[in-house]
Parts: C-alpha cells; sequence; structure tokens
C-alpha cells in the first residue's frame, strides 16, 4: 500500500489503513497503540513519523473501538492502571476466590532464581502474560531503574544465593544510546551492590532485546539516533530502534525461551497438576464453610 503524507488522504486511503489495522489486530491481539503503528510501519501502511502515529493510527483506532469494529480488549494501555480494593459478600465467597487463585510458584522449586527487566511501562502486560505462567517476577524501570528498585533486586539476588540458587536476570529494552546505557546501569549496579554488601554467588545478567540482529531479522523500522546533546550517544553506531517494534508474538516467545532454560515445561505442567487437587481440596473445604447473612 502507498502512503500519501503530502497530498490529502482520499476516503479509500483512510478505508484501505483502517482495514490494515484490522487485520493486523485480528492476526495478533491485544497490541498497544504503538505497537499497532509499528506493524503498520513495517507493512507500508504509513510512515514512520510521529505524526502519522498521533492523526492517523490513534485517530483510526479510537474511531474503530468507538463504531464496535475493533473490540476494546484489543487494545491495552499499561500506562494507565486502575486500582480497586478486592472484597467478599461472604466467607464462603472469599473461599471459593482463594480455591480459584491458588498457586504454587514454579520459581520457587527451580534450581536457579529468575528475573525479567523492560525498559517499558506499555510492553511489561506482554511480558507479564508470559512470566506469570511461571511465577517469574518481572520489573519494569520506565527508562532509568531507581537505586531503590535496583537494591530490591539485589535483595532478592543474595536471598537466593543463600539458598544455594544463582541469579539470572533477563533485560528487554530499545536499541539506541539511552536503552544500551540502562543496561549497563542494571549491571554495575547489580554487581557493585554484591560486593559491596556481600553476594559470591554473582547473578548473571543478560541483554535479551532489542539486538541490531533481531532488527535485521524482523526487518524493523528505524530511526536515525539522537545525537545532539545526547551524552548516551557516545560510542553508539547505527540507527535506533523502539522494543514496540518487536511483534508482540515474538517478544513473548523471547520471554519464554529465557524462562525454559531454567524451568521445563514438563516440570510446569506436574507443578500444575499437583496445584490442581489441592485447589479440589480447598473447594470441598469451602462448601462445608458456614454461610453468613449480610448484615441490616
Amino acid at each position: 500500500m502507498s502512503n500519501k503524507t503530502r497530498s490529502r488522504r482520499t476516503n479509500a486511503d483512510m478505508e484501505a489503513i483502517e482495514a490494515a489495522i484490522v487485520e493486523v489486530l485480528t492476526e495478533d491481539h491485544p497490541m498497544t497503540v504503538r505497537q499497532v503503528f509499528y506493524r503498520l510501519v513495517v507493512a507500508g501502511a504509513v510512515e514512520k513519523t510521529e505524526q502519522e502515529y498521533k492523526a492517523t493510527v490513534s485517530r483510526l483506532l479510537t474511531k474503530l473501538r468507538i463504531d464496535g469494529t475493533v473490540p476494546f480488549s484489543w487494545i491495552v494501555d499499561e500506562g494507565r492502571n486502575g486500582r480497586v480494593t478486592r472484597t467478599f459478600d461472604s466467607m464462603q465467597d472469599a473461599l471459593d476466590h482463594c480455591a480459584r487463585t491458588y498457586r504454587r510458584s514454579a520459581l520457587d522449586d527451580c534450581a536457579a532464581y529468575i528475573e525479567i527487566w523492560c525498559e517499558k511501562q506499555a510492553l511489561a502486560g506482554f511480558i507479564w502474560d508470559v512470566a506469570s505462567e511461571y511465577d517469574v517476577p518481572i520489573e519494569v524501570s520506565r527508562g532509568q531503574p531507581s537505586l531503590t528498585q535496583l537494591y530490591g533486586t539485589y535483595v532478592a539476588i543474595r536471598n537466593a544465593a543463600r539458598a544455594g540458587k544463582r541469579s539470572y536476570i533477563y533485560q528487554f529494552g530499545d536499541h539506541d544510546p539511552s536503552g544500551e546505557v540502562i543496561f549497563n546501569v542494571i549491571k554495575r549496579r547489580l554487581l557493585e551492590f554484591c560486593d559491596k554488601f556481600g553476594c559470591d554467588l554473582r547473578p548473571h545478567i543478560m541483554r535479551v532485546a532489542l539486538t541490531e540482529e533481531m532488527i535485521d531479522e524482523y526487518d524493523l523500522p528505524t530511526r536515525p539516533a539522537k545525537r545532539d546533546g545526547n551524552t548516551h550517544a557516545h560510542g553508539f553506531n547505527g540507527e535506533s530502534t523502539e522494543l514496540d517494534a518487536l511483534p508482540p508474538d515474538v517478544l513473548r516467545d523471547m520471554v519464554r525461551g529465557m524462562i525454559e532454560l531454567h524451568i521445563s515445561p514438563e516440570g510446569l505442567e506436574t507443578l500444575r497438576a499437583a496445584e490442581e487437587s489441592e485447589r479440589e481440596l480447598m473447594r470441598a473445604w469451602a462448601r462445608t464453610a458456614p454461610k453468613s447473612d449480610p448484615p441490616g
């Protein structure tokens, strides 16, 4: 599909972009608006500009959701999460909920401690979709991580070492000057804490994505790296690419691949089978709990 940015798009042009949006989301959902934008860039449906992102893709996605063409559940916004208090109507209701949500920790049964770091809040949900299956925690740095956040990870690494477990920290971020600095800060600080506060079993810290090889393999869109006034750009070669450009299914597969280096699918299946047996026992307890009448 050809782009038309210098002249005003016709109705047929806009309908073609809408059709491309629906096709992309039908193939893989949910996505963030920016992920949809990058998929359209790769497909040649729109140009890689912030104007196209805001005035074309974001605007059309609003229209398509309002008119019911695209389900609201197909678009996620991890940057704006509400909070609600969890309450129960009765003791039996609470016990039923406990039975439904009961989990054993696959990570506790693992010979290693694993933690996933993500630079982008908007992508945390996609990583959590996979990591939560294995009870692996994720940390979202939202750019540069805080010292408090890094110390919390160090404490987890130290506690794992005391239990005889080596820690593996896997980081996902943009391929740009700041993205490289973020990873270097995470690695330097965690090793510094191990040396300063004591942890002989030093962690393995790896930047999984985004790499130049992945950019070439998946033909991801790039942009010139910001260099003017950017001290982070010293020593950075090539152009920049956002992690958001990686197709969601590829991102999930990468996360799963790193975790399954330590937790096997077979071991997880065995654990979940035992868990379900214990859940049935809890459901039986819930059925025998005394029913309470509402106050008033």
